[in-house]
């Protein structure tokens, strides 16, 4: 706690110098002080932050904990990441951040990676009884998280139940959501027949082999592959299964989102639903798809990725991203991707009619080369690639 302490005060302390900068390079020099320890201090305040800051808040729910990359960037919202269940930050978004071509995006945008409580690095185990926040709870952690950072708007990339929770924020929190990118989402709660179902592989199966097979399709375990076998290590042999297992219940708890297209409940940001091609929640995604405002929504259905396309296909995912942030109308200068640029003539076209914000978008990834079907401006798009 004291280092974490110490943590905050250094972050702190650095965004103040970092702002004190920001204002020396847009007026006068202060007396006695030269360009070159501004840019000194400039420097330093950014070599410190982009190495990442962890800190911890507390909120009416408990404590929850985060890590900031990069400086925040005038007038752009940062970047919020939320993990599913089984993971933390690291282990869900890292191989994806961590991408070449994904280098020139986070340059552009400060990132915060939320850990749900307990799932952080090190952190102790609930002493028995604790009554773990729900999802719904979750979710209202954030605006404790903004509010600290003095971040007004965010663009979220959750996964799973990750991916619930900041839909969740979205509906209540409308003004501070500019985009968000959902990967697995399920916005249904459990009926009987999946409850019945849930308890009955209880029964037979451990938690760590039932969040296995939340997070990844029946084909991949069976596989065994490289990457499940590194998975099921991280989840199996985690200090903090506890924590886990009660992360998981919240999840198996949550309430229905109550989608409704046309109706009051609905997600009004830009949205990407991102699901892998025999990943376990497919059909929810696209039910899911098919209760969202078509104007608003971007369906990609990624190929030869599995459950976790953050994990399998980061390049793909990327690329997909860097479209949908140049949709929104940031990076319009960024080098095209091989996804825009297979896109291009039919989206400029479509652009002059009616808006790139105004258009439903299916994005069908896979790795055989194709070609894209042509059709009217508006209507669902299948691109391979």
């Amino acid at each position: 706690m004291e280092e974490r302490s110490k943590g905050t005060r250094l972050f702190k302390a650095t965004m103040a110098e970092l702002q004190e900068v920001q204002i020396t390079e847009e007026k006068p020099l202060l007396p006695g002080q030269t360009p070159e320890v501004a840019k000194e201090a400039e420097l330093a305040a950014r070599i410190l932050l982009d190495r990442g800051q962890t800190h911890s808040v507390e909120t009416p729910y408990g404590s929850v904990t985060f890590t900031v990359y990069g400086t925040p960037k005038p007038k752009r919202p940062a970047i919020l990441t939320y993990h599913d269940v089984g993971l933390n930050y690291k282990s869900c978004f890292q191989p994806l951040f961590q991408f070449g071509d994904m280098q020139e995006i986070i340059q552009n945008f400060v990132r915060v990676h939320v850990d749900a409580p307990g799932m952080e690095e090190g952190a102790p185990v609930f002493p028995l009884g604790y009554q773990y926040p729900s999802l719904d709870q979750l979710a209202d952690m954030i605006p404790c998280i903004l509010q600290y950072l003095n971040f007004s708007t965010i663009i979220g990339i959750g996964v799973g139940a990750g991916a619930y929770i900041l839909s969740r924020y979205a509906l209540n929190h409308q003004d501070t959501v500019e985009g968000l990118v959902l990967i697995n989402i399920d916005p249904n709660a459990k009926g009987w027949m999946d409850w019945a179902a849930h308890k009955l592989t209880g029964l037979t199966s451990s938690i760590s082999e039932m969040i296995l097979g939340h997070l990844f399709s029946q084909e991949e375990l069976s596989g065994n592959s490289e990457l499940i076998q590194k998975y099921r290590n991280i989840i199996t042999q985690a200090p903090n299964l506890d924590n886990i297992e009660l992360y998981w219940n919240s999840y198996n708890n949550r309430r229905d989102l109550n989608f409704e297209r046309g109706g009051d409940i609905t997600l009004k940001c830009p949205v990407m639903l991102v699901v892998g091609d025999q990943a376990p929640h497919e059909d929810a995604v696209v039910e899911c798809n098919s209760k969202l405002d078509p104007t608003q929504t971007s369906f990609l259905k990624m190929a030869d990725s599995g459950g976790q396309p953050q994990l399998t296909q980061p390049g793909k995912l990327t690329e997909a991203f860097k479209y949908f942030l140049q949709g929104m109308g940031y990076m319009a200068s960024s080098c095209m991707t091989r996804l825009s640029r297979s896109r291009t003539a039919s989206l400029t076209s479509a652009a002059s009619i009616d808006g790139s914000r105004s258009r439903s978008r299916t994005l069908s990834q896979s790795s055989e080369s194709g070609t894209l079907p042509s059709g009217p401006p508006g209507h669902t798009m299948e691109v391979s690639c």
